[in-house]
């Protein structure tokens, strides 16, 4: 009888087994070269991200209309000079480590913040570890040691009336003749948003008289009107005083009425002697608390700085003044004061891609940003 060959030969299964691992091995070898491949990359971006450029995107129409809700920018880390980590945190996200902060230094750049530059900074007033804080961007019409003064509206810089830019815009009174209406028509040939919209463009008072958001190149072109009565910035009064200023975050604001009027103060430097008294004390009080860390006591004119008496204080480090190009759409130094330098994170250089309600807007790729 004839015995049956089911049974395999070993010779032959091991040399099967084997053929099996040597067709696993490369698999395992192009998983692994694609997750280091990964891990590289990922560890490269998160180093340009914190040392050279980032991406950021406007969310708000403070700096219409330079930059639009929208628009997504490159940002150079680089320019001012990078900061070293602050907290220790995820890449690419917003999550960080609850407590830990990090003793850190600026790198060398390759320029100074220039006055008018566009820049993204950590908001001051914000109480959480600096690189924690919301970004902001905003105008740097202040740097150190320019002395500022906001009359009716205008910004004076070192006595000067602050150079016009493209897309700074304020609030007109626009009144028009009797039994003539504003039409969309208008506010389309002066590109200043359509009736109806959000009252950061277009506010109507009566009839007659509506607040229009314009820049200085369409003013005149609006006060040419055959309709047109009258046309004037809309200006708060220098001794009104409005309360949602006087309390918003920050106690800079403490100092004066309303956002129509400051000054002059002094953007402080690296350096500076500050003398303190009663009327400049909410002037440097964030500064001199919160930025520098020092404990301050004061009673009756009477100053306590780090339980020495005193009425004079030494600035720490550099600041800056930013406002944002929308005037009356934007809360900013007016609001909450000086721009700390480690607060600072880079210059806006390029809008790379803007979107309006999803769609693009082809014309503003690759903006410049002036």
């Amino acid at each position: 009888m004839e015995t049956s060959h089911s049974s395999q030969d070993p010779n032959s299964s091991s040399a099967k087994n084997a053929g099996k691992t040597n067709q696993e091995h490369p698999t395992k070898s192009v998983l692994r070269e694609w997750l280091d491949a990964f891990v590289f990359a990922f560890i490269v971006a998160a180093i340009l991200r914190a040392f050279l450029f980032g991406s950021y995107k406007i969310p708000t129409g403070s700096m219409e209309k330079d930059l639009l809700i929208g628009d997504f920018l490159i940002v150079s880390n680089a320019a001012y000079g990078a900061r070293t980590p602050m907290s220790l945190c995820v890449p690419f996200t917003q999550w960080c480590l609850p407590g830990v902060t990090l003793p850190f230094t600026r790198l060398p750049g390759y320029r100074s913040i220039a006055r008018n530059d566009v820049f993204v900074f950590n908001v001051p007033w914000e109480v959480k570890p600096i690189s924690q804080k919301t970004n902001y961007i905003k105008r740097a019409v202040g740097i150190p040691g320019d002395t500022l003064e906001f009359k009716d509206k205008v910004l004076f810089v070192n006595g000067e009336a602050e150079p016009t830019h493209d897309g700074v815009q304020k609030f007109h009174t626009l009144i028009l003749k009797e039994g003539v209406r504003l039409t969309n028509a208008r506010m389309e040939e002066i590109n200043a948003g359509t009736i109806g919209a959000s009252s950061r463009y277009f506010q109507q008072v009566s009839n007659v008289e509506y607040r229009v958001n314009l820049t200085d190149e369409v003013v005149q072109q609006a006060a040419s009107w055959a309709e047109t009565d009258t046309l004037y910035p809309t200006v708060i009064p220098a001794n009104q005083v409005v309360s949602a200023y006087t309390q918003s975050a920050g106690y800079f604001s403490r100092a004066f009425n309303n956002p129509d009027h400051f000054g002059p103060i002094v953007v402080p430097f690296e350096g500076q002697e500050v003398l303190l008294n009663a009327s400049n004390w909410p002037v440097y009080k964030d500064l001199i608390e919160r930025y520098e860390h020092n404990e301050v006591q004061t009673q009756g004119g009477v100053f306590m700085i780090n339980r020495e008496q005193t009425n004079r204080y030494v600035v720490q480090q550099d600041y800056y003044f930013a406002m944002g190009d929308n005037r009356d759409s934007s809360e900013d130094s007016r609001f909450w004061g000086f721009v700390p330098k480690d607060h600072v994170i880079g210059r806006a250089g390029i809008v790379w891609m803007s979107l309006n309600n999803g769609l693009p807007r082809m014309n503003r790729f690759f903006h410049i940003i002036d």
